[in-house]
């Protein structure tokens, strides 16, 4: 039988969406309710990257268990986009907050009971995939943000690490 990640982690600048929350954007956020449109304290456009709704769905419409890893100092800023972007549903644990990520991810092993082992990471930052590989965490360097592809990428890599 094919082994599949218990836990699916993502961080968020970066990897699900093209700015750090911190820097690159400027709370408060808000939704048009006519457009759904969402944008930042000077009107500044704020999109995800294209495939990401489509894949946060998909893996939860597959039952599989998502997580949210992030550095940010902006905590927030970045929670308030999650929710505008109606992507809360989607994660069972968030740690956002500045620290090393190997501090998140003990958080996530100790609420969740799993094993480093049966989590799968993605993020763009490769100091964070060394860290966190150290742990023994399946990691996935993300080049240009999330995409099905990508996704398909970390699961391959996730059975052949676990065959």
């Amino acid at each position: 039988m094919t082994r599949i990640p218990e836990l699916i982690v993502f961080d968020l600048d970066y990897t699900l969406w093209p700015f750090w929350v911190d820097t690159h954007v400027t709370p408060p956020f808000k939704k048009d309710p006519k457009t759904g449109n969402i944008s930042d304290r000077h009107g500044q456009n704020i999109k995800p990257y294209p495939e990401v709704p489509k894949m946060l769905k998909h893996l939860h419409d597959n039952n599989y268990t998502l997580a949210v890893a992030s550095r940010t100092g902006e905590i927030e800023g970045a929670n308030s986009l999650l929710q505008l972007l109606d992507w809360d549903k989607y994660f069972k644990y968030k740690e956002i907050y500045p620290g090393d990520k190997t501090r998140h991810f003990s958080r996530f092993q100790k609420d969740s009971g799993l094993p480093y082992e049966d989590m799968l990471f993605f993020d763009d930052e490769n100091r964070n995939i060394v860290s966190v590989s150290a742990l023994g965490v399946t990691c996935i360097l993300v080049q240009n943000g999330m995409s099905m592809a990508e996704l398909e990428k970390g699961l391959k890599r996730f059975v052949n690490k676990h065959k």
